[in-house]
């Protein structure tokens, strides 16, 4: 079964946090981290690991270049700002792959608000120019971005790889049923509910929650509820081996 993270469960961890200077608010949805530490430690390397959570960036903020040892993706929900040289808003979807750095982020006048979804430990940024050295060689950057556009009901986000990467953005009728691209065809998916809900065992997986989908589970099939659904399909690529 998916991990599923409802919005207003996770509402209840919202805390303020701060970041080599920058202020932010940090909401945790899904998995460890350096907010919310597991006692038991961080998995073992390689585990397929889900972390997910939220970060409400104050305005004129700016985060840093900096890279991650997990592929990440992040979904702009609310404000505008830049990433790199990239224009964001609500909605917008932005994949870095382990390793590669990427930013600064910087947020507009209302802040900035994005998810930060990943499918493996990370025990935190590692910011450039001082983290070059930690850097593998060789290595191979990746990075990717895209925004929802309304009107079609299933839009191609950031257009799928031959790894499996990719992010679509589906519009479902009231009572509809999306049946979840396989999971073993890639490293994990996440599903974040835009607006509207998902019918869940009775009760509702609402707007601003997300599941995540292991690579080893069967596909998802979930069905929209009263009001209909829009939602984020995200792929991570399958790993090397």
């Amino acid at each position: 079964m998916p991990m599923i993270a409802e919005a207003t469960t996770a509402r209840a961890t919202r805390r303020r946090a701060i970041s080599n200077g920058t202020n932010f608010w940090h909401t945790t949805y899904l998995g460890a981290n350096r907010y919310r530490p597991d006692p038991a430690g961080p998995p073992a390397p390689g585990t397929i690991y889900p972390m997910a959570f939220l970060v409400e960036q104050d305005a004129r903020e700016i985060v840093r270049p900096h890279f991650h040892q997990a592929d990440q993706f992040q979904v702009v929900v609310a404000g505008d700002g830049t990433l790199g040289t990239h224009p964001v808003r609500a909605v917008s979807v932005h994949f870095t792959g382990a390793f590669s750095a990427y930013g600064p982020i910087v947020a507009g006048e209302s802040g900035l608000s994005y998810f930060t979804l990943r499918n493996g430990w990370d025990p935190g940024a590692r910011y450039m120019p001082g983290a070059r050295a930690e850097l593998p060689r060789p290595r191979a950057h990746r990075e990717a971005v895209g925004a929802v556009e309304s009107g079609d009901e299933v839009q191609d986000v950031i257009a799928a790889a031959p790894d499996g990467m990719g992010a679509t953005r589906h519009v479902l009728a009231p009572g509809a049923r999306l049946a979840g691209p396989d999971p073993a065809e890639g490293g994990g998916q996440y599903w974040v509910v835009l607006t509207g809900g998902l019918d869940r065992d009775g009760g509702a997986l609402g707007a601003g929650s997300c599941a995540f989908v292991a690579p080893d589970e069967a596909a998802w099939a979930p069905v929209a509820g009263p009001a209909g659904a829009e939602i984020l399909v995200l792929r991570f690529p399958r790993r090397p081996g």
